[in-house]
Parts: structure tokens; C-alpha cells; sequence
């Protein structure tokens, strides 16, 4: 590097000139900082995005029989998705699904934990806690185990869980969805069921086909999503198998 006050000629990584004394920082050029930070952190193509680093993420050497396993759970995803998918909100085949099983504990829960925050927000606390926690295993599983395969699994989860809380709402007028208890809407006491509740309580009760009708549709999408990010992480992952 030459110094631009003296033309002395000395080494890029000193920050003052060694003969007359002037720091290079505050004489340099844009093009001289923009050498210096490349020099220092590589140039643009050589430290990737965030897509690439976080989200497509994949080893430099991936385990052939890890890469086994996640095959299988793409493929189950993918099969189990498209019925999601395919069968019609009106059958409740989500809330009747074995997943629906897995996603009753965290809404039971999520009434507890929101009953600090009063009569509305635990009845809706149920939704909230059932899609916080899949939420949270995407952060988890993106952000500090660096694993995309598995933060795509739980977005197919958090997909799922809008497709298991559609006919919920759609029945929020019908009240005819068979409840935790054994007994619908109908039968049991005003805000038994949450969203003839929470809807009722801010005046949309009137909207519930509608909102049912837009979880559903988010669901989906969220699930299609889930597949390609899938996809495209797996073939990834192949193209750094470790067969050696």
C-alpha cells in the first residue's frame, strides 16, 4: 500500500504510516475502504448471504445416514401434507388427525400461561400457544442449531396447526363441533367454546366462515412452502453427502 501523503510503500494491514505518521483510515479514498473491509472479510461472493448461510444451509460433509432419515421425513411431510392439503375443511380431518392430539396439550397450555392477561386473551391464548411453539422450534432449529431441514419441518408444523384451528373457528356460529369434554358448543355455557368467544366479544362473530376460510388457505400455503424449502435443502445436502 503506498501512503497518500508521502508515497511511502509499506504493508495493507498497517493503520499508520510507518514514515510520516498519518493514519490511512482517515485519508482513504471510497475505493481504498472498499479494498480494505474486502481485504479483511472477502469479497461479497465470498461471505454468502443469509439465505445462503442460514436458510440452505448444509455441512460440508453430510452423514449418508442422516441424509437417510431426513429422505423418509420429507417424504412423510410431503404425503401426509398433500392430505392436509386435499381433504376439505368442512370434514375436520385436522381436528381429528393424530396431530390434533399433539397440538392439544400446547393450546391447553397456552390458556393457562394467557389467563394473566385476562378473559379474552386466555380463551384466545389456546390459538396463540399451539402456533408459538412450533414457531419457536423454527427459530430454535434455523437461528442456533443451524439445521433448515428441521426449521422445515417445524414450518410444516406451524402450517398444520392454522388447517387444525380452521374448522374451530368456522364453527364459531354452529357450535357444533364436538369439544374437549365431550359436549359442543351448545351445550355448555357462553365462552366455553374460544371462538364463538373471542369473536363475539369484538364483534365478528358474523365473519367467522371468512376467517375460518383464510387459516385454512394460510395453512396451505404454508405447507407448500414447507415442501420446497425441504426439497431444496435435501438436494443440497446431497450434493455434500460424505461417501468417502
Amino acid at each position: 500500500m503506498k501512503c497518500p501523503n508521502c508515497n511511502f510503500v509499506q504493508s495493507d494491514r498497517k493503520a499508520r504510516c510507518s514514515k510520516c505518521g498519518i493514519i490511512f483510515e482517515k485519508h482513504q479514498t471510497p475505493a481504498l475502504r472498499k479494498r480494505a473491509v474486502i481485504a479483511e472479510n472477502g469479497s461479497p461472493a465470498e461471505q454468502g448471504t443469509f439465505f445462503q448461510d442460514i436458510v440452505l444451509f448444509a455441512e460440508p460433509k453430510v452423514n449418508p445416514f442422516y441424509f437417510g432419515g431426513r429422505v423418509v421425513m420429507g417424504l412423510v411431510m410431503f404425503i401426509w401434507g398433500l392430505k392436509f392439503i386435499l381433504t376439505p375443511m368442512g370434514t375436520n380431518y385436522a381436528g381429528e388427525s393424530f396431530f390434533h392430539l399433539v397440538n392439544l396439550p400446547f393450546h391447553e397450555a397456552g390458556h393457562l400461561f394467557f389467563q394473566l392477561f385476562g378473559r379474552w386473551m386466555t380463551s384466545l391464548g389456546g390459538t396463540l400457544g399451539q402456533l408459538l411453539i412450533p414457531f419457536l422450534c423454527l427459530l430454535v432449529l434455523l437461528m442456533k442449531t443451524k439445521d433448515p431441514f428441521g426449521a422445515s419441518v417445524s414450518l410444516w408444523w406451524f402450517g398444520e396447526n392454522f388447517l387444525d384451528m380452521a374448522p374451530y373457528i368456522n364453527d364459531a356460529r354452529n357450535q357444533e363441533l364436538m369439544l374437549l369434554g365431550g359436549i359442543t358448543g351448545r351445550e355448555a355455557d357462553y365462552g366455553y367454546h374460544d371462538w364463538e368467544f373471542i369473536l363475539n366479544e369484538v364483534g365478528l362473530l358474523r365473519y367467522d366462515h371468512t376467517l375460518a376460510y383464510i387459516s385454512h388457505s394460510l395453512g396451505i400455503v404454508l405447507m407448500l412452502l414447507s415442501f420446497a424449502w425441504a426439497g431444496v435443502v435435501l438436494l443440497k445436502q446431497y450434493r455434500h453427502l460424505d461417501l468417502a
